[in-house]
């Protein structure tokens, strides 16, 4: 698979993937480019590598079956979940051992995710590969978190 590769600079050098797949960058994260919609939320799943791809699902069914008018977008390589004229409530990042799953305004939720974070209201879950994912409480927190003013991503 390729991978980004450091170059003389700081910065990663992006390789193109192979067979017309997207590239994944540094703990398997898929490059997708910037876009609105279901179809580039899609490709990143499809795109993220191993048992991940399978966490990846079940969170946007979950989310989707919570919540039938969500928007989506994959910004800065990550797929975005908001409600329209409220903004981002989540994102999604794929790291080499689990799945991060970010709530904008996490630090309101109740319970609160249990993921602290160094930005203030932000709260994370990682989704490891042995975890079992309490179907119920996440779909709780996308509910509770969808009512919340979101993150414009601006």
């Amino acid at each position: 698979m390729a991978k980004a590769k450091p170059s003389g600079s700081k910065k990663p050098r992006l390789q193109a993937g192979t067979r017309g797949k997207p590239a994944l960058l540094a703990g398997g994260n898929p490059q997708i480019a910037k876009a609105d919609g279901d179809a580039p939320v899609q490709a990143y799943i499809a795109a993220i590598p191993g048992w991940k791809r399978d966490v990846g699902r079940r969170i946007d069914a979950i989310i989707v079956r919570t919540l039938p008018d969500v928007q989506k977008a994959v910004k800065w390589n990550s797929p975005l979940y908001g409600i329209e004229g409220h903004g981002w409530f989540l994102g999604i990042h794929v790291f080499t051992k689990y799945v991060k799953v970010a709530f904008f305004r996490g630090t309101s939720l109740r319970p609160m995710p249990p993921g602290m974070s160094k930005s203030g209201d932000t709260r994370y879950l990682d989704i490891r590969e042995t975890d079992v994912l309490d179907e119920a409480q996440f779909a709780n927190w996308v509910k509770q978190a969808s009512r919340l003013p979101g993150w414009s991503g601006k």
